[in-house]
Order: C-alpha cells, then sequence, then structure tokens
C-alpha cells in the first residue's frame, strides 16, 4: 500500500490559485483551500478539498502552502498576519512580482522561522498540470527538493538557483520576450487595418515571417554572452537609416507612435557611441547603460 501524499494549503482562489489546487487534488494530495472570498471555495471542496475559514487555519493544516495572490503586496499583507502560524511552514509563492520582491519575502520568512520558496509560473490556468506547463523555483535547494515531487503536480519543474529572486527574473524575462512579440504584432495589425486589409489575412504572412526571424535569437545571445557583435546581415547603421519611415508611416496612417519611438532613441545612442558596425544584438547592452 502507497503511502499517504503529503498535504497542501492554497491560499488564493482567483482562476491560477484555482487551477494548482485542482492539480493537487487530481494528484492525489489532501488539500485545504482560502482565499478572502469564501465562495470561491465551493467549486473546490465539491472536488474534495477542505475550507479552511481564516488563512491561519489553512496554513496549520499543511506543512506545504502555496501561495497565489494577485499582487506580491498583497502576499506581504496577508503573511504580516501569519507571523506565527508560519514557523516550521514551507511557502511556495507563485504570485507573480519582482526579484527584489522574492528576495524581501524569503528574508521575512527566514525571520519567521518558514522555508520559502519563489516560483514563476510558465503558463495559463487552463495549461496547469499539462504537458506543456512548467514553474521556474528559486530558494534554498534542499527545501525544493524536499517538495519537488508534490509541485510536480502544477506541471514542470525547473530550478534556477538559491538566490530567491531568480525565478522571478526568469519568468519576467521570458515574459518580456512575449510581450515585445504581442506589441510588435499589434503595431503591425493596426498598420495594416488602416487600408481595410482584414487581419486574419495579414496574420498568415505575419506568423511565418516573425518565427523565421526568431531563429536568429540564438546567434543574438552568442553574440551577447561573448561581446562580439559582428554582423553580416544587418548593421545598426542600416536599421538607423531605415528605422524613421516606420514612424513616418505610422504617422501618415493615423497610427500611434508610442510603443516604437524609444526605439528611435536606442538607435540614435548607438550611433553615438559608435556601434554603427554592430548588429542588431548590441541593442541588449546599450539597453543596460
Amino acid at each position: 500500500m502507497s503511502a499517504p501524499k503529503p498535504a497542501v494549503s492554497v491560499l488564493g482562489l482567483g482562476m491560477m490559485g484555482s487551477a494548482l489546487a485542482a492539480a493537487f487534488l487530481k494528484a492525489g494530495h489532501p488539500v485545504t483551500v482560502w482565499n478572502r472570498s469564501a465562495a470561491r471555495t465551493g467549486p473546490l471542496v465539491a472536488q474534495g478539498a477542505l475550507p479552511a475559514g481564516t488563512a491561519a487555519e489553512a496554513v496549520a493544516a499543511s506543512p506545504l502552502v502555496v501561495v497565489c495572490l494577485l499582487t506580491n503586496d498583497n502576499v506581504g499583507e496577508l503573511l504580516a498576519t501569519l507571523a506565527e502560524e508560519v514557523s516550521g511552514r514551507t511557502l511556495v509563492n507563485v504570485t507573480n512580482g519582482t526579484p527584489s520582491q522574492a528576495r524581501e519575502l524569503a528574508a521575512w520568512a527566514a525571520k519567521h522561522g518558514a522555508e520559502y520558496v519563489d516560483g514563476g509560473i510558465m503558463a495559463v490556468p487552463q495549461m496547469i498540470a499539462g504537458p506543456h506547463a512548467y514553474v521556474f523555483y528559486s530558494g534554498p535547494q534542499g527545501t525544493f527538493d524536499a517538495h519537488r515531487e508534490t509541485l510536480s503536480a502544477l506541471g514542470g519543474t525547473k530550478y534556477v538557483g538559491t538566490d530567491p529572486g531568480l525565478a522571478a527574473l526568469y519568468d519576467l524575462a521570458l515574459l518580456t520576450g512575449m510581450y515585445g512579440m504581442v506589441l510588435g504584432v499589434m503595431q503591425a495589425y493596426a498598420l495594416v487595418r488602416t487600408e481595410d486589409i482584414p487581419a486574419t489575412e495579414f496574420s498568415e504572412l505575419l506568423v511565418p515571417w516573425i518565427s523565421a526571424m526568431l531563429a536568429g535569437a540564438p546567434q543574438w545571445a552568442q553574440s551577447i554572452d561573448s561581446g562580439r557583435h559582428l554582423t553580416d546581415v544587418s548593421s545598426l547603421a542600416v536599421n538607423h537609416a531605415a528605422f524613421p519611415n516606420f514612424l513616418a508611416a505610422f504617422r501618415d496612417q493615423g497610427v500611434r507612435t508610442d510603443l516604437f519611438e524609444p526605439f528611435q532613441a536606442i538607435l540614435d545612442r548607438a550611433m553615438t557611441e559608435g556601434h554603427e558596425a554592430d548588429g542588431l544584438s548590441r541593442i541588449a547592452d546599450l539597453l543596460r547603460k
């Protein structure tokens, strides 16, 4: 007969928190749930979860406490009311936040006798526990290792280091790439729609084009790591000469230029600082100054 699976408490039952709690239940873990609005516990209780009347009761119910709130400010406010209850528990905070917030929360947890692991979820709620979902984790490796099997109920586990801020860093860096792509795509759609070109029609050209251009990302990464930004494709000087056409076309077509004006400023700096022969990978260095 197999040993019972470890108990888990989940604090916060928005769309993501509810998906996490459901995944733990499906994997056979006893799950205690708490939400500021108690009505949200209903669907999970119907699946077998135990409702907690207070956050303190939820923390007391399990050695592993998963926190998934809207912001890390909310996490800090909640934990401040649980300073005594968290002692001896492991807190896994998967709320989206910054590296510095994660480090502050880890320091708070240590001060109050709790272990702290930060998490960055790379999935939407519907993907949780599926083959493409994974979560970044950072914090004490021994603590993470002790709960890895339980956390695997949510999806893949990617441990990125002992610094508690690293999970948030990886999370935000990947989301930065995503948002940059989304903003560019929306700008492109806005531009073609000024001439009533259907966005669905244009997407048939846009998607393979973006995919082809992303093939250069590994080479950019090698250039960034080596500090050698040579190119035989497109120099910053060439981009600098062409880029005013984008801003002019946007204005002529009645599309806002807000998203692209900062890029013009970066290209201007590249010319001023003598990087005209470099490739686009040089931009990563310019963004750090």
